[in-house]
C-alpha cells in the first residue's frame, strides 16, 4: 500500500456522540469525540499515520491558527471532515445544511481534501420512497456546497440509516452525482460484499474508510482480526486504479493508540 496515502479517524479517543445542545437546536448537532484531539493526533502520527480526518464538532473546537499549529507538531494533513444529518425532513434541512457548510469552510480553510456525509433518518414508522428522493436532493445540494469550496463530496452508507446494504447504496448511487465512501465494516454489517461493490462503484470512489468488522459479538476491530477478510477489498482498490487517500477507522478500543499502530502494520504487509 505504498502507493497510496494513509490516514486515521480520530474518533476512537474517547466516547462518540454529538452536541448535547443538538437536542434543541438541529444547526449544532455536529459529531463528536469525547477525547483529547491533540493526543489523538499525536498518536496517529506516531503510528505512522500522514493524515487526519475528525468529525465536524472536533473540528469546529479549533481556531483556524490553532489547528494549523497541530497539524505543524504532529506532520500531520486534514484530509476530511465527517458531517451528517436526517436530510429527509424539508423543515429542518436548512439547519443541517447549515452545519454541514460551516464544517466544510473549516476544513477547506485548512487544506482538507474531502466533505464526508453520512444520514438519511429511518421514521419510527418506516421508510417511504419519497425518503430517498429527499435524501438524494440534499446530498445534491452538499455536493454544491463541497464544490464552491474546493472540496469533493462523498455519502458514506451507514448502519441505522435507510442506506446501509448494497441494494440501498446502487439505489441512491443512482439518483446523485456525489462520490460513494465505502465503509468497509459498515457494508459488511449491512449484508454487503465491500469488494463486491467497491468494483461496482469504481467511478464514483475517491476515498475509502478502511475498518474490520466482528459480527458476534458486534464490534468494529483493527484490521488484523474478526470476520472481514481484507485482502479482497485490497485487490479490489489496486484492480480499479484505486489511487487517493485510504482512512482506516476504528470506533471504540481500550487503548487507541494501539489499535492504529496494529492497523498500520497490518496495512504496510497489504
Amino acid at each position: 500500500m505504498a502507493d497510496w496515502k494513509l490516514a486515521y479517524h480520530a474518533n476512537c479517543w474517547g466516547p462518540l456522540g454529538g452536541n448535547a445542545v443538538g437536542v434543541t437546536s438541529i444547526t449544532e448537532l455536529t459529531y463528536r469525540t469525547f477525547g483529547d484531539m491533540a493526543a489523538a493526533m499525536g498518536d496517529i502520527a506516531a503510528a505512522g499515520y500522514t493524515g487526519v480526518e475528525l468529525f465536524d464538532g472536533n473540528l469546529l473546537d479549533y481556531s483556524e491558527a490553532d489547528f494549523r499549529s497541530l497539524l505543524a507538531d504532529t506532520g500531520l494533513s486534514l484530509v476530511a471532515t465527517y458531517s451528517g444529518g436526517n436530510f429527509i425532513f424539508d423543515e429542518i434541512l436548512g439547519e443541517e445544511l447549515a452545519r454541514v457548510r460551516k464544517a466544510a469552510d473549516h476544513a477547506a480553510a485548512l487544506g482538507a481534501e474531502h466533505l464526508v456525509v453520512g444520514g438519511g433518518a429511518k421514521r419510527h414508522d418506516g421508510t417511504r420512497e419519497e425518503d430517498f428522493t429527499k435524501l438524494a436532493a440534499a446530498l445534491e445540494q452538499v455536493v454544491a456546497i463541497a464544490t464552491e469550496r474546493g472540496l469533493r463530496a462523498h455519502y458514506h452508507p451507514h448502519l441505522t440509516t435507510i442506506v446501509e446494504g448494497p441494494d440501498e447504496v446502487s439505489k441512491i448511487m443512482s439518483m446523485t452525482s456525489i462520490d460513494f465512501c465505502p465503509d468497509t465494516a459498515h457494508l459488511a454489517a449491512a449484508g454487503g460484499d465491500p469488494a463486491a461493490m467497491i468494483r461496482q462503484h469504481k467511478d464514483r470512489i475517491s476515498y475509502v474508510h478502511l475498518k474490520g468488522f466482528q459480527a458476534d459479538p458486534f464490534a468494529f476491530v483493527p484490521l488484523d482480526r474478526g470476520d472481514l477478510d481484507i485482502a479482497p477489498i485490497v485487490k479490489a482498490m489496486r484492480d480499479t486504479g484505486f489511487d487517493g487517500w485510504v482512512a482506516t477507522e476504528l470506533d471504540a478500543w481500550p487503548d487507541p493508540a494501539e489499535g492504529a499502530r496494529v492497523s498500520m502494520d497490518f496495512l504496510k504487509n497489504a
